[in-house]
């Protein structure tokens, strides 16, 4: 079936027998792909037919389907006229993880982020309506971001008479890691009690049948609609808000589903479907342990992951050091925002469950949350991912740093994130952190350094940022480094003395790229790599120092050109009246999906591009 569908409206003319052989289909695709490239995996799997529904259901792209997130946008993609660039899912150059507005007229809005989905769709159905155009706006939003503070915010100001909004809640009973918190209990208890709906549809099919009176019966079942939903099923907090509620439906169902979505067109207020998927619906070991399958890496799906070797990473010996020192330190607690797992605290919470805190899909809550232990005594580290870290600025600057409050923010996979792309690539941490008065910010290029800097972050009486990236350290011989100041190391290649020196200046785990390429410029010309260990604050003496009067420095930065390290140092030095050439290699623009050595390549951080760029 899936070779006869190159749009939306090929799927509108298919029986039943066809749609379930699609769904299977669909699925398979979506298996090979991720197996072959890595991606998000078990969340894809549970909502295919709740896709297919929507899109013989709904005229897209004119009408628009915007799914928070992304996570779950694999079997739209397929259905979208994107099929044959499905193979190349997150391949550098190839097809997104994620809904990119730049790649298809079916994806409306980028996605990446929990949360906004809502807030925009809200605004785009407000401007069909102000141009009166016939369109309908769908929202797709899985439970855990309703744990989103956003999400309520936009939930309170959308209950409008004839705004042709629809919000589907895709309730698969666990995000990333397992749900928390008050929402996902009261999720459970809608799950609980299906009784009205099941009720509703089965007799609205039974009367459909009836000859002649058939329609008739539904018309006057009408009239009692309301007496039974009061009876099995109270009012709940969508309703409380204004807004018309369906639901819970069955997510296997696609016939269903298209019923469901069609009697809520015929709502005169936005109306809430809430659907039960179940992450991995057909690959066993997914549904068994989806959070496993949520986002993988290239595996055999012969082979459980669970069941193969994991090489150590930067968050695996964070959550390391963290339990030595939570052991010694009885007020060290660790919170994190539905990333248990993925930041390595898995291992924490099991040891010390009284001092672990997983606050659901709520970075600003998290930071906010550590200020307040910080004040009372404790000692908080909060860990989140570089990229969602950006939504809790304002709770570092005014509830920490300005409170003079001893938070510690460890920062996973910051830099290149390869695979997920632009909302997901940790470059902007740097520039908006290091502005913010008080803040230490490290970047460890080790596990043995991110060990020391967790060591003297929990001694500070200072906010802490310490940045690492995803995956594993590099090896190689580190006896290189000799220490220059606090903060700063050097390894000196003495090369040619002939030629113009040259300073080399990075941090973080590119510092070795640079030392490939300082082995192969001191051919040339005498060579100095500098690596800040520490990034803010710079003290300028020890800058200016560390350059050992070199009139030639390439800044070799895995982040943001503006407002990064390498506009400081250029500060600095400018300052200082320092006669020296200075050359930024950093981002200027967002960064593509792909893998971390052709990203590494495109922007010039590898030791090929860092020698092509040290002739200036």
């Amino acid at each position: 079936m899936i070779e006869k569908i190159a749009s939306p409206a090929d799927i509108k003319q298919l029986n039943p027998a066809e749609i379930t052989a699609l769904c299977g289909e669909i699925r398979e695709e979506i298996l090979t792909a991720v197996a072959k490239n890595g991606g998000h995996l078990a969340s894809n799997l549970g909502i295919v037919e709740t896709t297919v529904a929507l899109h013989r259901v709904f005229d897209a792209p004119r009408d628009a389907i915007v799914f928070d997130v992304g996570h779950q946008c694999y079997a739209h993609k397929i259905l979208t006229g994107r099929r044959a660039g499905f193979a190349d899912l997150r391949k550098y150059g190839g097809m997104s993880g994620f809904p990119r507005r730049e790649e298809s007229e079916y994806d409306p809005l980028s996605a990446g982020h929990s949360g906004p989905a809502l807030s925009c769709a809200i605004g785009m159905a407000e401007a069909n309506l102000q141009a009166g155009r016939d369109a309908w706006v769908v929202a797709v939003i899985g439970d855990a971001s309703f744990g989103c503070g956003m999400v309520y915010e936009a939930l309170q100001n959308c209950a409008k008479r004839g705004l042709k909004l629809l919000i589907v809640l895709n309730d698969n009973e666990m995000s990333i890691s397992k749900n928390v918190g008050a929402l996902s209990d009261y999720f459970t208890k809608i799950r609980l009690s299906r009784g009205y709906f099941s009720f509703k549809h089965t007799v609205h099919k039974i009367c459909a049948r009836i000859p002649v009176l058939g329609r008739g019966v539904i018309r006057c079942a009408i009239g009692v609609k309301e007496f039974i939903k009061r009876t099995l099923n109270k009012k709940n907090i969508f309703e409380n808000l204004g807004l018309e509620y369906l639901g819970p439906v069955d997510g296997s169902r696609e016939d269903t589903l298209e019923y469901v979505f069609r009697e809520a067109m015929g709502c005169d207020v936005p109306c809430i479907v809430h659907v039960i998927t179940r992450k991995g619906r057909g690959y066993a070991p997914a549904e068994a342990h989806p959070e496993r399958y949520h986002a993988v890496s290239p595996f055999d799906p012969a082979v459980d992951i669970g069941e193969v070797p994991k090489k150590r990473t930067f968050s695996d010996a964070f959550g390391e050091s963290l339990c030595r020192l939570a052991e010694k330190d009885g007020r060290l607690c660790a919170i994190t925002a539905a990333m248990r797992d993925g930041t390595g605290l898995a291992p924490f919470a099991e040891r010390y469950p009284h001092r672990f805190y997983d606050v659901g899909i709520a970075e600003e809550h998290a930071v906010s949350f550590a200020a307040g232990l910080a004040r009372g005594g404790m000692r908080p580290v909060a860990a989140i991912y570089s990229t969602f870290a950006q939504r809790s600025f304002d709770q570092v600057l005014h509830d920490c740093a300005l409170q003079k409050l001893p938070v510690v923010l460890a920062l996973d996979r910051c830099g290149i994130v390869p695979g997920d792309g632009t909302t997901h690539q940790g470059l902007f941490d740097v520039g908006l952190f290091t502005p913010i008065p008080g803040v230490e910010v490290f970047a460890p290029e080790s596990y043995a350094e991110l060990d020391d800097h967790l060591t003297r972050a929990l001694t500070s009486d200072a906010v802490s940022v310490i940045r690492y990236p995803r995956g594993c350290e590099v090896e190689y011989d580190r006896a290189l480094w000799r220490g220059v100041s606090d903060g700063i190391c050097a390894a000196d290649f003495p090369g040619n003395i002939g030629g113009e020196p040259l300073v080399i200046l990075t941090y973080g785990r590119i510092a070795h790229e640079a030392l490939r390429a300082a082995e192969v410029l001191a051919a040339s010309r005498p060579v100095r790599v500098i690596r800040l260990a520490r990034l803010y604050p710079l003290n300028a003496g020890d800058i200016r120092s560390a350059m050992d009067g070199a009139k030639c420095c390439l800044i070799v930065e895995e982040g943001m050109r503006r407002g990064g390290i390498g506009e400081a140092i250029t500060a600095i030095l400018a300052e200082s009246g320092a006669d020296v050439r200075v050359k930024i290699l950093a981002a200027d623009d967002f960064v593509p999906h792909g893998d971390a050595d052709s990203l590494l390549a495109a922007l010039s951080l590898d030791a090929a591009g860092i020698i092509r760029e040290a002739d200036f």
